[in-house]
């Protein structure tokens, strides 16, 4: 059995040390990885290195490193149908490969892997969902191989960092803000425990705990809220669902630290590449190795729940808000439409909304 360095045992600290070791991820180090039969494994997101660091990377490995990516990212290059992860030996391919297959906005791979296996094993599931929660491509290097020296986490840790900290949200700052539409606005800000990205809870006026309040879901889109881009109707949605909460007289906008559907601004800038090549907004997610919507809304449940609210009259087009609000013990009294006329730029994508995801334009 391999050992590895220490790993946290206490609740709080194994939330912290997710969060670390995804830095370490994104800084381009590597991590290390515990299954439950107590296997441990290297871990370094191929998102984090530099193409030219690959090869001495690779030689100097005693164990064959592994390209571990998702069955989204496996089938989009034609290399296998499943619901596991899929891995390819990174020895057969070169550095250009290598990043092609896990990047599809670089120019594809000249040669394809002459074999492929499923991973059912929880090291490569807990290897790729670490990539993801770091918003990196979800695409890894991994090797047996222990290393005391490295971060250390477990395959359980992951697993359960991805149900429970979500909720574990407190409430940080607070603080009235004038806006245009809504001179009567404060904003607060609920921290996660393990220390990442806050959410912010626009209250407008005074709405009264009881009652269906006046309610909006928004996932933070800097394009579009903040630079007013036209390839999507954020800006739109936002403005809107504030000046419309002004006119009711109040309601709460939760605004969600879950840009790009959730695989982040970097991300969602590669997917607009792949966009202008042709794919629409759900396929280029899935070419990314994303699943076609990343989002989770047991948060935006919490803040509610905190804030004293249990029932709302949910401002938004899409049926799986009110679904997952409903799961996670929010009663949606009413959904209330919230949409927006089209531009030439957002026309495809609107109709890829409705067509793909089921949003009711």
């Amino acid at each position: 059995m391999l050992q590895t360095g220490p790993v946290p045992t206490s609740s709080d600290e194994q939330l912290v040390q997710v969060e670390r070791v995804l830095a370490e991820l994104r800084a381009g180090r590597p991590v290390s990885i515990v299954d439950e039969d107590g296997t441990a494994v290297v871990c370094l997101a191929m998102d984090g290195v530099q193409g030219h660091e690959l090869p001495a990377l690779l030689a100097a490995r005693e164990e064959a490193a592994l390209l571990v990516l998702t069955p989204r990212r496996a089938a989009a290059l034609g290399l296998a149908q499943g619901t596991s992860p899929f891995a390819i030996a990174a020895g057969e391919l070169s550095t250009d490969d290598l990043t092609a297959m896990a990047d599809p906005t670089r120019p594809q791979p000249a040669h394809r892997p002459n074999s492929g296996r499923n991973l059912p094993q929880g090291w490569a599931q807990a290897a790729l969902d670490l990539t993801k929660l770091a918003r990196l491509l979800p695409a890894a290097l991994v090797w047996q191989a222990s290393d005391p020296g490295l971060l250390s986490i477990r395959t359980a840790e992951v697993r359960r960092f991805r149900t429970v900290a979500p909720v574990q949200l407190r409430q940080v700052a607070a603080a009235p803000v004038p806006l245009f539409d809504a001179t009567d606005t404060r904003i607060v800000a609920f921290r996660p425990a393990d220390g990442g990205r806050e959410h912010l809870a626009i209250i407008v006026g005074d709405p009264a705990p009881g009652q269906p309040i006046l309610a909006r879901i928004h996932s933070e889109c800097f394009t579009g809220d903040l630079l007013g881009s036209l390839r999507c109707d954020c800006g739109d949605q936002l403005r809107g669902a504030i000046a419309a909460m002004a006119e009711a007289g109040a309601g709460v906008l939760l605004y969600m630290a879950q840009e790009g559907r959730g695989i982040g601004l970097v991300n969602k800038l590669r997917a607009y590449t792949l966009q202008d090549r042709g794919s629409d907004t759900l396929d280029a997610n899935q070419l990314l190795g994303y699943d076609a919507d990343e989002r989770v809304y047991a948060p935006a449940a919490e803040m509610l729940r905190q804030m004293g609210f249990d029932r709302v009259r949910l401002l938004t087009n899409n049926p799986e808000k009110v679904r997952a609000l409903t799961r996670h013990g929010i009663e949606v009294a009413a959904r209330i439409p919230h949409h927006f006329p089209s531009n030439p730029h957002n026309e495809a994508y609107l109709t890829t909304k409705a067509a793909r995801f089921g949003h009711l334009l």
